[in-house]
Formats: C-alpha cells, sequence, structure tokens
C-alpha cells in the first residue's frame, strides 16, 4: 500500500534560521548537528526540545582569519518555537573544547529566502 501525503494544511510550519558561526577551529556538518541537540536539550529539556523539529539544511565555509574560522549555516525549526532555538544557540560558548560563537542573523519561512542573508 503507498503511503499518502499530508495536505499542507496538516504539515508542521516550519521556519529557517540562518546563523553566523565563528570558531577557533574547523568543525564539520555533524559536529555542527551535535553542537545544536545537545544546547537545545541542555538549556531547554528533553521534552522540550523534541518539538522543535531540528534539522540542519545547509552548511557554509566562509573565510579563515588567523583567529577563527568564519562559517554560515541554515537550520530548520518549528514555527512557534524559534525563540527558545535563538536563546538556546546563543548561550554556547565551547563545545568539544572549542571555543564557538553563534548568532542568528535572519529567519524566514523558505530555504530559498534565508540563502539572501548568506
Amino acid at each position: 500500500m503507498k503511503l499518502k501525503v499530508l495536505p499542507p494544511t496538516l504539515r508542521k510550519n516550519n521556519r529557517y534560521l540562518t546563523l553566523d558561526i565563528k570558531c577557533d577551529s574547523e568543525i564539520n556538518k555533524d559536529e555542527l548537528v551535535g553542537l545544536v541537540w545537545d544546547t537545545c536539550v541542555r538549556f531547554q529539556g528533553e521534552c522540550m526540545t523534541s518539538n522543535f523539529n531540528l534539522w540542519v539544511m545547509r552548511f557554509y565555509e566562509f573565510e579563515k582569519n588567523d583567529d577563527y574560522i568564519h562559517y554560515k549555516s541554515i537550520i530548520r525549526c518549528q514555527r512557534d518555537i524559534t525563540d527558545e532555538v535563538r536563546s538556546s544557540l546563543a548561550l554556547v560558548r565551547k563545545y568539544n573544547g572549542k571555543l564557538i560563537s553563534i548568532t542568528t542573523i535572519g529567519m524566514s519561512g523558505t530555504i530559498n529566502a534565508s540563502q539572501k542573508f548568506i
């Protein structure tokens, strides 16, 4: 039996956050996924984080300086919970012994619209 696709009225509404990431050493997409999940679980708890619908959609490396490496990323979360995700990511200072700074530079309803912030 073929699975039916949910109509748009029954799907979860998502928002896409564009992140500006500065780190003192190199990270990859898998480490960013772990960082996002760990920080949200630490600051919001497991029950709350399970409702976030988090996913890292895009990950870009921009420039390397002597002091830090600059990345940008687009993550997906639920529409009603964007403030909790943004606050959790803003509180991160260290991950796996690496100094890291994450700021949200944009929020939109589609991936294409969020890429204009990059």
